[in-house]
């Protein structure tokens, strides 16, 4: 498998494409007035500790108050296996140092770890953590330990004065010890610096902010079946060529400066594929599609043959579009970086072995999903449940609103409901005030049905109250706004 990664940067925003088979897989897009912040740390001030919930509100400079809970604060004096409470481990107005594990979401603030750790290239740095980890996506057993075996060794080493642990990054499978021992140096230098701005930085202030994307980028995505790294702006060109030659020498030639006239996500209609992905309807090959509805609790992906109608018989074209589904929610999980409860209703099949075939498929697309996915099975009710880690907005929630017409609910009442509400508000308004007329300002929509299918119903509340109503048209009023005048 093939990949490229395009990089597009404005003075204003940076959009990354992850290109697998000259398809997009992942997009990443940070606008500079809300650029993410995970993996930023920050001293803060406890605002307000809430026992109930066993977490406290931390300012820490954003708009919104961020949440830590109780778990995630690390207890001075407190033996491993006694989980203090919240109100022992922290006070209002005290001054604290959190790390930014979530991004705001929605309405939810910022949530925060006093577990801080820095990452490199190969290993991320825990000061305060006593053993060494490796990534579980490395697998095989011996490399494993080879990774542990090296990683000791460079603590070892009397030039560096290690204090805490390290997780092993999947990207370190294969690497020597030289290559361990430059990433490990770097990262105690940084926590020099991060340690000297615990001390001196004021409340709340950013005390180490994370590499900007283009360059994170590279530094997370950066794997083998990566061809080339496309980025159209000469001066950040120069600047990825030179954090790879300090810290990821192989991967100084696979990066491009890409200059020419055609933007450079339209290389692989990457544009099309970003504007298709914020829609409900995924549309298969084999001329089946897929449903995606993303709500506040969780994400529900219901698939349909469509107008796939098969050779055979019906049990094999719903196990085909089965296995063609599972490997596209996969991929727009990944696109439209879904996160949380996912429940997928395949189409019923009556087939043990369709069941886990479709299963096994869904699980080995998921295995290049940078973020953390489980998979639970199926359920008594057919339905495959999974999670996966969410630790940014979706891409939805990033490039775009609630409509201010509906709301976000996806519906509009009917020009025929908003008439009938008409009718029941002058009701109300003849018992309240029995002013002498009435003058109904509502969408053209509205207006129209009122003056030709509902005219019956007017006149006849019309000889009910005994007075007059006049229409008229706001172009601007959307099809469930109405104001009533009463004269």
């Amino acid at each position: 498998m093939s990949g490229e990664v395009l990089i597009n940067l404005t003075p204003m925003e940076t959009r990354v494409a992850v290109v697998e088979n000259g398809v997009l897989q992942e997009a990443f897009i940070e606008r500079s007035r809300r650029r993410g912040i995970v993996g930023n740390i920050y001293k803060g001030k406890v605002v307000r500790v809430l026992p109930g919930m066993q977490a406290a509100f931390v300012d820490i400079g954003l708009e919104r108050a961020a949440f830590i809970h109780a778990h995630e604060v690390m207890a001075a004096h407190t033996p491993a296996e006694e989980q203090a409470t919240i109100s022992q481990l922290l006070h209002e107005g005290q001054s604290l140092v959190v790390q930014v594990t979530k991004d705001p979401i929605g309405t939810k603030g910022a949530r925060l770890t006093t577990h801080l750790s820095v990452p490199s290239r190969y290993l991320v740095y825990m000061p305060e953590a006593p053993h060494n980890g490796v990534s579980q996506r490395i697998e095989d057993e011996g490399e494993r330990e080879r990774l542990r075996q090296l990683v000791e060794t460079c603590q070892a080493r009397q030039e560096l004065d290690v204090i805490g642990g390290f997780i092993i990054r999947t990207a370190a499978e294969g690497v020597s010890e030289d290559e361990l021992y430059a990433d490990m140096h770097f990262l105690l230098r940084l926590w020099r610096k991060v340690s000297e701005r615990k001390v001196t930085a004021g409340v709340p202030s950013v005390i180490y902010d994370d590499l900007p994307l283009f360059i994170r980028t590279l530094r997370d995505q950066m794997r083998d079946d990566i061809e080339k790294v496309r980025i159209d702006s000469r001066e950040n060109y120069l600047k990825l060529k030179e954090f790879a030659e300090e810290f990821m020498p192989d991967a100084v030639e696979r990066i491009e400066y890409y200059p020419g006239e055609r933007p450079i996500f339209d290389l692989y209609s990457v544009e099309d594929e970003i504007h298709k992905a914020l829609g409900r309807k995924v549309q298969l090959k084999s001329g089946g599609y897929l449903v995606i509805d993303p709500t506040e609790a969780m994400t529900t992906i219901d698939v349909n043959t469509g107008g796939y109608v098969g050779h055979r018989n019906l049990e094999e074209t719903i196990f085909k579009t089965n296995l063609e589904a599972a490997t596209a929610i996969a991929r727009q999980l990944r696109l439209r970086n879904l996160g949380g409860i996912i429940i997928i209703d395949f189409i019923d099949m009556e087939d043990a072995e369709h069941q886990r075939q479709v299963l096994r498929v869904l699980e080995k697309a998921l295995e290049r999903d940078h973020a953390k996915t489980k998979c639970t099975g199926v359920t008594e009710l057919g339905l495959v449940q999974l999670t996966r880690k969410r630790t940014r907005e979706s891409l939805e929630q990033t490039l775009c609103e609630a409509c201010p017409t509906c709301v976000g609910r996806g519906t509009l009442k009917t020009p025929e409901t908003v008439c009938y509400e008409i009718f029941r508000e002058i009701l109300r308004e003849e018992r309240a005030y029995a002013p002498e007329t009435y003058t109904v300002l509502a969408s053209q929509a509205v207006v129209d049905r009122l003056l030709d299918e509902e005219s019956a119903a007017v006149a006849d509340l019309e000889a009910f109250i005994g007075k007059t109503i006049r229409f008229q048209v706001e172009g601007h009023y959307s099809q469930e706004q109405y104001d009533i005048v009463l004269m």
